[in-house]
């Protein structure tokens, strides 16, 4: 009976002795797969935004002479194909908003236009994304065309032109930026120019909007800071006798049109939005000093908080 009792003692032992010496190996393997898990991590790649403007083929007619019409048209081609798309669809809205309100008053163009877009819709699924632009803003071209025509009858003497084109600001996080470029002149006393700020974050695959990037109930605080930028630009340009009188014909306004700057927030206005057209085309700039507890965090590029870092000596 002890010998029994003595073998199980030294069989207990010897099983935790074995237990014991396996929890350290476990241990070190646990921190082995979490070592690998951090560097498997690190080692990913950083998704950025990589692509170029392509002009688009349209079938111009043959022209010599110096007012020949200019109508050109550059889309974007990026490893971001929801963001392609996006910029695809800006550029046939900025070609209504042009060309469109031109020609409200002529049903005859007009309906020229609707009736293209509608045959070409069928082609559209079998088409690449280039070739599908093509598609839809060639109805828009035919139309440029006719008015140039109905200038050129009137005996205008001033070239007609369009131009779009999107560009990249800015290919990493926190967002990606593309800014569709656009000018035209139709006629008229003078022409028109735009640029349109699109905003993409690219983890999210989405377009982000300012409030987007707005720590929640601080909206009204950024609107505070950009009035407060709009009167310094009213002063420093000199627009005015004073903000007041200013405002009674262009009152301050918020834009959804921004993006991260080097220096700040830069709000991006249109073209008789805040002010007459002489002003081209304003912009309001937030430096990222102000923006902090408004901003979230994520938003605010890194090198600002260096900036800032760096700014404050030692004593």
């Amino acid at each position: 009976m002890l010998k029994t009792r003595m073998v199980m003692m030294l069989t207990i032992i010897g099983t935790v002795g074995l237990l014991s010496a396996c929890q350290p190996q476990k241990k070190q393997e646990n921190k082995l797969e979490e070592s690998a898990a951090s560097a498997a991590e690190a080692e990913q790649p950083r998704i950025i935004l990589d692509g170029r403007a392509e002009p688009l083929r349209l079938q111009l007619p043959e022209c010599s002479g110096k007012n020949c019409p200019d109508f050109a048209v550059e889309r974007l081609h990026s490893n971001q194909f929801v963001l392609d798309e996006l910029i695809d669809q800006a550029i046939v809205t900025q070609l209504q908003q042009s060309l469109g309100e031109e020609e409200s008053t002529k049903p005859n163009a007009s309906s020229v236009v609707h009736t293209q877009l509608a045959a070409s819709q069928a082609t559209l699924a079998v088409q690449s994304p280039a070739e599908q632009l093509q598609t839809q803003v060639q109805p828009y071209l035919t139309q440029f065309l006719k008015l140039n025509e109905e200038l050129n009858t009137l005996g205008a003497k001033h070239k007609m032109s369009l131009s779009i084109s999107p560009k990249i600001l800015n290919s990493t996080p926190p967002l990606a930026t593309v800014v569709l470029n656009s000018s035209s002149y139709l006629g008229g006393a003078h022409g028109a120019s735009a640029q349109n700020y699109y905003n993409f974050d690219l983890e999210k695959q989405k377009v982000m909007n300012l409030k987007d990037i707005v720590l929640n109930k601080q909206y009204p605080a950024l609107n505070k800071l950009a009035y407060a930028a709009f009167q310094s630009w009213i002063k420093d340009n000199n627009l005015a006798n004073s903000v007041q009188d200013y405002e009674q014909t262009w009152s301050f306004k918020m834009t959804n049109n921004f993006y991260l700057g080097k220096q700040g927030l830069i709000l991006q206005y249109a073209e008789y939005e805040i002010g007459p057209y002489v002003v081209g085309l304003p912009r309001l700039v937030l430096p990222y000093a102000q923006l902090k507890g408004i901003l979230k965090e994520q938003y605010i590029p890194a090198e600002a908080n260096l900036n800032a870092s760096s700014a404050v000596q030692p004593e």
